[in-house]
């Protein structure tokens, strides 16, 4: 167990941190520092690496004693590794951290609030220099995602659902859509900025061509009609936009 506070740690639902690696030598160590230095006094770091080159593997060795589970092999993808690393954990809470992020004191104020486990909970990162902020409905969603940095999921949710891999870099949209959609869960924005998302990895520079072909489909299934009409007119305006 990770970090030191006067509550002690049978007091609260253990959160597992979920590190997908690959040649992240270069930031991992501050990544995994950022963990050790949290208040909450309940976590575990699960860490599924792609079986690096670079020294990362070396650094997860000297830190094995701080982490729970880690394992090195050759995966298909983020979305692989991570449902990977899902069957490894033991927390009540599940949130996903790159190795090229780092953690604020705010995450262990947000922890701390984790009451319902029907709630999924998220705050704000810091991603282009500026707070993300909530979303407000369904269609703010099928618009843009919420960042997998800013949301503690209970781990019930990967019980029902695991990320689908034919999206390699928006499977955590489909995942947010799915739940969104699900009666037996809510989101819930607490006002916490959590940590400071590096957006210059693959999910910020590339487009994900098969889910961008798939999402009114999506948005219909998940969000319903009104929801794809409005996406569907707004697509249809910026289309309209850059003709001219």
């Amino acid at each position: 167990m990770i970090g030191s506070t006067a509550t002690a740690p049978g007091d609260l639902p253990e959160i597992s941190i979920v590190l997908v690696t690959y040649n992240a030598a270069e930031t991992l160590q501050a990544c995994l520092d950022s963990i050790y230095k949290q208040q909450y006094p309940n976590l575990e770091v699960v860490v599924i690496d792609g079986a690096s080159n670079d020294g990362t593997v070396e650094i997860l060795n000297e830190n094995s004693s701080r982490i729970a589970f880690f394992k090195s092999e050759k995966d298909n993808g983020i979305y692989d590794a991570m449902n990977k690393a899902l069957g490894h954990i033991t927390g009540a809470w599940v949130y996903f951290l790159g190795a090229d992020d780092v953690l604020f004191d705010d995450f262990s104020a947000l922890a701390f609030q984790l009451k319902d486990d029907g709630v999924i909970y998220y705050g704000s990162v810091i991603m282009n220099g500026k707070e993300t902020g909530p979303l407000k409905s369904a269609y703010q969603l099928a618009k843009r995602n919420l960042c997998h940095q800013a949301i503690f999921y209970p781990a019930s949710v990967f019980k029902k659902y695991s990320y689908q891999t034919k999206y390699v870099i928006n499977a955590d949209h489909l995942l947010n859509m799915m739940c969104w959609n699900d009666k037996d869960y809510s989101f819930k924005y607490i006002d916490n900025t959590i940590a400071r998302f590096n957006d210059t990895g693959v999910s910020s520079v590339k487009s994900d061509v098969l889910f961008e072909k798939d999402r009114p489909a999506l948005i219909f299934k998940y969000f319903g009609l009104s929801a794809w009409i409005r996406y569907i007119f707004r697509v249809a305006k910026v289309r309209l936009s850059a003709k001219k």
